[in-house]
């Protein structure tokens, strides 16, 4: 009896983080550039004498949808949306080089280019700073020119556009990065400019695996139910002996 219910408490415990993992991405379908993770279930073996024969499910998140999300046409001309497996590279608050395929830049108070959360934009030589006031436009290399009053337009700097051979790892602040450190930069990738790119996520397939889940979930707590009446079925026939 204790191993159904054991088994039972692991399958629910697992779909309970399935279910995390879902959720965590319906509330990110809207966000730009969101790369839908996805979960598995793995057999794990279990440690201890006699036990070389069991496994048990542990739900796991073995990676991020690769696949880009739609592109719309905004008319922003600092909104890019990078083509194919490349990435935008930025700042994180650690200091290191990470990767984002959200391209909604702005301008800080101090004329640097950042991401909306305000973490510096990379170039070929580093955070880009660009003039005050002035209009900019990005070419499709990345390539950022800065236009004041009349004069001509005057290159600032390039954005840093990478494209990883290996997937990149998922950080807790929503970053992506290489397991080798900094990735150099791809002269060959190409972005979109006053276009940005969505999140990678379907809405209705994420609902149905939703509902999915819940009904497991419903499934494996009436084998709990079903294991505890058993359990005190029993109780009462050793007691009226």
């Amino acid at each position: 009896m204790d191993r159904l219910i054991y088994l039972a408490m692991a399958g629910a415990k697992a779909t309970m983080q399935r279910q995390d993992v879902l959720a965590h991405n319906l509330a990110n379908a809207s966000t730009n550039g969101f790369r839908a993770e996805m979960q598995a279930f793995r057999a794990v073996p279990v440690l201890g004498d006699g036990a070389s024969t069991r496994v048990y499910a542990l739900e796991s998140t073995v990676g991020h949808d690769e696949r880009a999300g739609p592109v719309h046409t905004t008319g922003r001309p600092l909104d890019v949306a990078v083509h194919g497996k490349a990435w935008l590279a930025v700042q994180g608050l650690d200091g290191a080089e990470a990767y984002t395929r959200a391209g909604a830049l702005q301008v800080s108070a101090e004329g640097q280019l950042t991401t909306p959360a305000g973490l510096p934009v990379l170039g070929d030589g580093g955070p880009i700073a660009v003039p005050a006031g002035a209009t900019l436009e990005v070419a499709a290399d990345g390539t950022i020119t800065a236009s004041t009053g009349r004069g001509r337009p005057q290159p600032v700097g390039r954005l840093k556009l990478v494209t990883p051979e290996a997937p990149l790892t998922r950080g807790e602040d929503g970053l992506f990065r290489a397991a080798d450190g900094e990735l150099p930069a791809d002269p060959t990738a190409r972005l979109q400019s006053g276009a940005l790119e969505g999140s990678n996520v379907s809405p209705v397939e994420t609902m149905v695996a939703m509902i999915a889940a819940a009904r497991q979930f419903e499934q494996q707590m009436k084998v709990l139910q079903g294991a505890d009446q058993r359990e005190q079925g029993a109780a009462k026939l050793l007691g009226s002996q």
